[in-house]
């Protein structure tokens, strides 16, 4: 049996000695991690900001308590899409360790100490990131801020450490279903069912119930220390939507599929149905980030638009400057822009890592004649069918939001560039897609017809 001391530095030997391929993933990784670990450090250092202290950025926006929150609320959203980036990158690394993973089979780990070392991988990837981004967080802190407090230290301590943490067992999640065989010429992936988001959906939905009365009853108590009731609701209400959104979009790619298989007249839209039809929750997970970020960007479009009307009414009245006020709206508009850069970016990661998947089916399919140019249709076509109906629903319920917004502000009225979020959307990720394009001609080699 393998001690974790030993695992760990086996674990470490492999990182070092990857190769270009393997440098790709742990960069993203790490990226992930950096970005993880910098909003956690944000939110813990503004939630033990005592009251009273003034913050010199962003027009005393973070020096009252019930903004400051709001703050870390958007902070906390932002985690989301980043921890499923993380997710889509640790699942990369589960397909281009194949021979790896066999030639520790071989020299006698089990299964289990295989994917205990491959998130072990993730971990020290996770650390790197991680701690280039305490590192300079640290730094902007001390700049700002002439005493942090020990919660504040105690907080920082805690990410720097959870977020690794959490990558290595995001790692041993990721590899929980997969099998290498000992001589490496099978590799075997156990099927998704999809119940993993029905869970999750019940289990948010399920603390929601639980922690919104709290914050409907208030803070109920002195100083800052209980105020997390509100972010808290906020984050698992965002879970619960993301959640269901996988749902959404998992349901609506296998009914897409089933739909166009037996209806399609050339091989793009048929080889794109089968794909759709055989395996609807792979891409399900970057396509709900998709949808939260539709719903939030055309809702909150409508929520501007409305509160820059009122405002611009009352600016003799205001309580303060309307720089306080808009620099609220900026900084949302650009946490939302953030959350679809990094959406982005995991969409395309996960069509990369889908690619990597069907590397040797794709190579069979080139060599019994099957053009790339239709190869490259049937990848665009598996994320733009089923994310096109899906995008308009959410869209709707975007709009439905900033309209009822808006009705209890004035008259009811949208900005015009609220309807534009949705296509603006679909033809980001449609490019998103296409830039998995290339790898394409790598993936469909001769060569990889030696492993099947």
């Amino acid at each position: 049996m393998s001690t974790w001391g030993a695992d760990v530095r086996l674990a470490r030997q492999l990182v070092s000695g990857s190769d270009r391929r393997e440098w790709w993933r742990i960069t993203l990784v790490a990226a992930g991690a950096a970005l993880a670990t910098g909003f956690a450090l944000a939110a813990v250092t503004l939630a033990s900001v005592p009251d009273g202290y003034t913050v010199s950025v962003f027009h005393g926006l973070l020096n009252e308590g019930g903004t400051r929150y709001g703050v870390i609320a958007g902070l906390l959203l932002l985690l989301v899409p980043v921890l499923a980036f993380l997710g889509q990158c640790t699942r990369i690394g589960a397909v281009h360790r194949d021979r790896r993973l066999a030639a520790l089979r071989l020299a006698g780990a089990t299964p289990w100490q295989v994917r205990r070392i491959a998130a072990l991988e993730t971990g020290l990837a996770c650390l790197a990131g991680s701690a280039v981004a305490t590192v300079f967080s640290v730094l902007l802190l001390l700049r700002l801020w002439t005493g942090p407090t020990a919660l504040t230290w105690a907080g920082t301590a805690l990410v720097t450490v959870g977020v690794p943490v959490s990558g290595a067992v995001a790692g041993a999640v990721a590899l929980r279903r997969v099998v290498a065989s000992p001589m490496g010429w099978l590799r075997r992936v156990g099927p998704d069912s999809g119940r993993g988001p029905g869970l999750l959906f019940l289990g948010g939905l399920i603390l929601l119930i639980a922690v919104a009365p709290l914050a409907a009853s208030g803070s109920g108590g002195a100083g800052n220390l209980v105020d997390w009731r509100t972010p808290l609701t906020v984050f698992l209400l965002v879970v619960a939507l993301g959640a269901g959104s996988v749902w959404l979009a998992g349901a609506t790619a296998r009914l897409t599929g089933r739909l166009l298989s037996p209806r399609a007249r050339t091989a793009a839209p048929l080889l794109a149905a089968e794909r759709l039809r055989d395996d609807p929750w792979g891409p399900a997970r970057t396509h709900a980030a998709v949808l939260v970020v539709t719903v939030a960007g055309t809702a909150f479009l409508g929520i501007r638009h409305a509160m820059l009307t009122e405002l611009r009414a009352r600016e003799g009245r205001l309580g303060a400057d309307l720089a306080y006020y808009t620099t609220g709206l900026d900084l949302t508009g650009a946490a939302l822009l953030v959350a679809l850069a990094i959406t982005l970016t995991g969409l395309a990661v996960g069509t990369a890592e889908s690619l990597a998947n069907r590397r040797r089916t794709l190579a069979a399919q080139v060599a019994a004649g099957v053009p790339r140019t239709v190869l490259n249709r049937a990848l665009l076509m598996e994320t733009a069918l089923p994310l096109a109906p899906a995008l308009l629903l959410a869209c709707a319920g975007g709009l439905a939001v900033g309209v009822w917004y808006s009705s209890l502000q004035g008259d009811g009225s949208l900005p015009w560039t609220a309807l534009l979020v949705a296509p603006a959307v679909y033809a980001a990720c449609l490019l998103a897609a296409a830039t998995a394009l290339p790898l394409l001609g790598r993936s469909v080699r001769p060569g990889e017809l030696r492993y099947v």
